[in-house]
């Protein structure tokens, strides 16, 4: 959860920090006083769009830091450590983002610069903001559609799953069957090159390594003489004359020689050199040896160097064509060999993947209608839950109802797929449309949720699906902005109620404008705005139980100065607190709910 957070040079606030209760904060104050600032701080703590207008006037940079403390889910964590952040000692998350007078914007996150994008990340994960915006983009259909597969949870997400994973494969099939009929007398050409390059080398059979071979043997055979000569120089003068001439006795019949001389010395110290020449002598023998050995393997057949050159010319002309050594040109051919097993464009072919795609579109078909019945049985309960909600949010005669209707495939669509006899769009996330109906009264037709409902009306069908929802959500904590806007007198209360709901599961944080929802809160903070030397700014202050009495009085209509206005906010927060004591206490939920995760 969002323990704390510090706002400094952002808009009309100075400096402040935000302690948040676990369960329902509220934030209240003056009408630009600069509670619209709290959210905004959300938002870049969010990793939201940074405008460098907010900075505020003579500051250098506008910065937002929270504390986020608490176990973090799974998938959080891996982006904390992906990030290279670190968590403190004592289990907290520090995030910071900060924006520039210049509109330059940075991030941070457990003590590691990071991108915006990583904040955005972990905001998904963590917190979700709620405001006139969110409802504005619950209009649209694919948010309405994942309204209803958060709802249904495993129910639609399982078949949802195979879906994709068919539809991916079907895509694929269609898309190469596709390919290879449009390209097929290109594909036919580049198939021909490549036969006939296969042939090419398999007429010549190259082997691993065999060009370098080829030159080493070339270079031997051509310099045969020379080397003969330079051999035989050399063993002439390690062991003599090939006819013993005793002329040229070579190098082991002089050290033989020595040796005899001072074997027979009188002088020890002569004697002493004799194994010496001795080990010499050995050696020499050695190489005297394996120079006859080399001579006779030696081998200066003319024929022999014509093979081997000829043999080295096919190989260059392989090589000229296909890579540079004979390794390479193995290399394409096994490349080419596979090129070719996916360039088949022959009758069979074509009929093997029209016959697969077809194969794959009666499974998919199936996945989709199942998905689809899913998604049905969902809507109706779905519907059911939310009208209840609204009923206790005095909409008492609304019904809503979640209609589930397959898309229609237009003609060109290439992504058409036959479901139960009909031809149907099959998009990433189905064939279905859903869309939230809201009939306002018996008598009032079933229109589109914001054709139906008013503003006000709006803000609790919002705050109506967030309930139904919370126990879906994987997101801890909930911030709504002005959700009651447009709502008032018992309509309130009943937010105010709901919203005490939602913080028995959830971190909920609402700025709002109405004592009754903020007489629920568990915490109350107030944004209030001053002016000193001619500047103005603002602070944010928690309520002592005494100062949220003075509040609520202010926002019954300006009526903190009255004792009338201070009895009618403490018979609001009597009751508030009568049917939270009612509700039971807010952290068994939680805690419920922790275990469960």
């Amino acid at each position: 959860m969002l323990a704390e957070m510090r706002i400094q040079g952002l808009g009309v606030i100075e400096d402040a920090l935000l302690e948040l209760h676990p369960g329902f904060t509220v934030v209240t104050g003056e009408t630009g006083a600069g509670k619209s600032m709290v959210v905004g701080g959300l938002h870049l703590l969010s990793g939201g769009r940074s405008e460098a207008s907010k900075v505020r006037n003579g500051k250098g940079r506008a910065t937002v830091e929270g504390r986020f403390e608490g176990v973090l889910a799974e998938h959080a964590a891996r982006i904390v450590a992906d990030a290279g952040g670190e968590i403190d000692e004592d289990g907290a998350l520090i995030a910071l983002r900060s924006v520039g007078a210049d509109g330059r914007s940075r991030a941070h996150l457990g003590g590691r610069s990071v991108p915006v994008s990583v904040l955005s990340d972990l905001a998904d994960r963590l917190l979700a903001v709620h405001g006139q915006n969110d409802q504005l983009r619950l209009l649209r259909p694919s948010e309405q559609r994942e309204v209803l597969d958060r709802f249904a949870a495993g129910a639609v997400a399982v078949p949802l799953k195979a879906y994709r994973e068919t539809r991916q494969e079907w895509l694929a099939v269609v898309t190469e069957l596709a390919e290879r009929s449009s390209r097929s007398r290109e594909l036919a050409q580049q198939a021909d090159l490549l036969r006939h390059g296969l042939a090419e080398i398999a007429a010549v059979d190259p082997q691993p390594g065999e060009d370098a071979e080829l030159a080493e043997q070339i270079k031997r055979l051509a310099a045969a003489d020379e080397l003969r000569t330079a051999a035989s120089s050399a063993q002439a003068a390690v062991a003599g004359a090939p006819d013993g001439d005793p002329d040229l006795p070579g190098a082991l019949g002089l050290v033989g020689e020595a040796r005899r001389r001072l074997s027979t010395a009188e002088d020890s110290v002569l004697r002493e050199l004799e194994p010496r020449l001795a080990e010499a002598e050995v050696l020499l023998a050695d190489v005297g040896a394996e120079l006859a050995g080399y001579l006779e393997s030696l081998d200066a057949d003319p024929e022999r160097l014509e093979q081997v050159l000829a043999r080295q010319s096919e190989l260059k002309k392989l090589t000229r064509k296909y890579a540079a050594d004979s390794d390479g040109v193995l290399a394409w051919a096994e490349d080419a060999r596979a090129r070719l097993s996916t360039m088949d464009t022959s009758e069979e072919a074509l009929a093997e993947l029209a016959a697969r795609r077809d194969g794959l579109a009666g499974r998919l078909g199936g996945q989709a209608a199942e998905l689809s019945r899913a998604r049905t049985v969902a809507a109706a309960e779905l519907a059911r839950a939310i009208t209840a909600e609204l009923a206790g949010l005095a909409m008492g005669q609304a019904e809503l109802d979640v209609t589930v209707r397959r898309r229609p495939a237009e003609e060109s669509d290439a992504h058409g797929l036959s479901v139960d006899g009909e031809l149907v769009h099959a998009g990433p996330d189905g064939v279905d449309e859903v869309e939230l109906v809201l009939r306002a009264h018996p008598a009032a037709p079933p229109l589109p949720v914001h054709k139906a409902a008013s503003g006000g009306e709006l803000s609790r069908v919002m705050l109506a699906i967030e309930v139904v929802l919370a126990h879906a959500d994987t997101v801890q904590t909930l911030v709504f902005d002005e959700v009651d806007a447009g709502v008032g007198g018992r309509a309130a209360v009943e937010v105010g109620r709901r919203l005490a709901r939602l913080a028995r599961s959830h971190q909920v944080l609402v700025v709002t404008h109405l004592p009754q929802v903020a007489a629920f809160a568990d915490r109350h903070l107030v944004v209030d705005k001053g002016t000193a030397a001619g500047v103005t700014r603002s602070d944010v202050r928690t309520l002592v139980p005494a100062e949220r009495v003075e509040e609520l009085a202010r926002m019954l209509a300006g009526m903190d100065g009255t004792e009338t206005g201070r009895a009618h906010a403490e018979e609001l927060l009597a009751a508030a607190e009568a049917d939270k004591r009612k509700a039971g206490p807010a952290g068994k939920t939680r805690e419920r709910r922790s275990r469960k995760a």
